[in-house]
């Protein structure tokens, strides 16, 4: 039990610190999983929906705690250090994520926990699974916690919380330093929305009439006098749809752009809110705009804002570069700050900034070469 106790140290340090760390550097990302969560809590539950409410209202700075954090204990844990505490922390937020990954996976409410952020996608009974098997391991360290060799590593534990926090708040002023998403620098939008080409891997259950067994096939069994089919399963659905579904661009009288945006070089100014947007992000970044169309970069505003509302932020800004239309979760996976900016060459992301490194002109010019 002594190894077991080491070896179950060492899966849940690493796990810990793997998930921590690709979840850190997109912040934002479990932010909006987060306020997904809470959202459906606060309806669920109307009893509790001010506090769940409020929790959503500020997932942003919980994503940030809870992502260091998992960074902080997962290398306490591989150091061994101060397992007394440092157990009960583990034991808290592993109930707390397996509670959030029964209930999705359960009641069908959020499709993605989001328990790798946007690295690995798992589907909710999955990440419930995992859950419960790091729940057994903690447990089984929880139980040794009295018993490991502690290390004094007060200064290793210093640094490792400041740079977590560092990458963090980094990430959420500028742009995640390491990009999973499918609008990252280098790939190619229009390329992620055509089909995948791979051909389904299915799976078939059938009822033996005579035996009364079940039976998995890898075809369709059409003897109909001894097979009563069941079910049927897709064992490589994930890989079937493109990685990029919903990208949709158009105008306000509902004409489809979205061609439009990988034709040539385009520049999209991405809006997701028009409140408390700074007077000086709006004058660097008309600058840019003008800068750009001198040397041959369309500007298009993208914005999920309703058409009312953009018209009145426009005009008082006296912005008259034109503007588009697209799905608000659309733009939150596409551009983690607001504003930011996107530049694109036939539909291939050049550049990405945020909106606190509005980039000048030259800068473009260097990403399109």
């Amino acid at each position: 039990m002594k190894l077991f106790s080491q070896i179950a140290r060492i899966i849940v340090g690493v796990i810990f610190t793997f998930s921590g760390f690709v979840k850190v550097v997109d912040p934002v990302g479990t932010g909006i999983k987060l306020e997904e969560y809470f959202e459906v809590f606060a309806q669920d539950l109307p009893s509790m929906q001010g506090l769940f409410m409020f929790f959503a209202h500020n997932s942003l700075a919980l994503s940030l705690i809870f992502c260091a954090l998992e960074v902080i204990l997962g290398v306490a844990t591989l150091l061994s250090y101060r397992m007394k505490i440092t157990s009960w922390l583990l034991l808290i937020i592993i109930v707390f994520f397996t509670f959030l990954t029964f209930y999705s996976a359960y009641f069908n409410k959020v499709t993605d926990c989001g328990c790798f952020g946007d690295f690995l996608k798992l589907k909710p009974w999955t990440s419930f699974n995992k859950d419960i098997f790091l729940t057994v391991l903690i447990l089984v360290i929880f139980a040794f916690r009295n018993k490991y060799t502690e290390s004094n590593q007060n200064l290793v534990m210093a640094i490792v919380t400041a740079i977590s926090f560092g990458i963090g708040i980094y990430a959420i002023r500028y742009l995640p330093p390491i990009d999973f998403l499918p609008y990252a620098i280098g790939k190619s939008i229009p390329d992620q929305m055509k089909p995948t080409g791979v051909k389904p891997i299915m799976e078939f259950t059938f009822l033996n009439k005579k035996t009364n067994e079940e039976i998995v096939a890898k075809e369709f069994l059409m003897d109909t006098l001894t097979y009563k089919y069941v079910s049927m399963v897709t064992l490589n659905e994930d890989k079937l749809r493109p990685k990029i579904t919903d990208y949709s661009v158009s105008d306000q009288q509902g004409n489809n752009y979205t061609d439009s945006t990988f034709a040539g070089k385009k520049l999209l100014v991405i809006f997701k809110d028009v409140k408390n947007i700074d007077s000086e992000e709006v004058s660097e970044l008309k600058s840019l705009i003008k800068d750009a169309e001198a040397k041959g970069i369309t500007p298009m505003i993208l914005t999920s804002v309703i058409q009312t509302d953009y018209q009145k932020f426009s005009a008082a800004n006296a912005i008259t570069t034109p503007y588009f239309s697209a799905d608000a979760t659309v733009l939150k996976t596409m551009a983690r700050t607001n504003p930011c900016v996107i530049l694109l060459q036939n539909g291939v992301v050049k550049g990405k900034w945020g909106n606190h490194s509005i980039p000048k002109v030259e800068s473009l010019a260097e990403n399109l070469k």
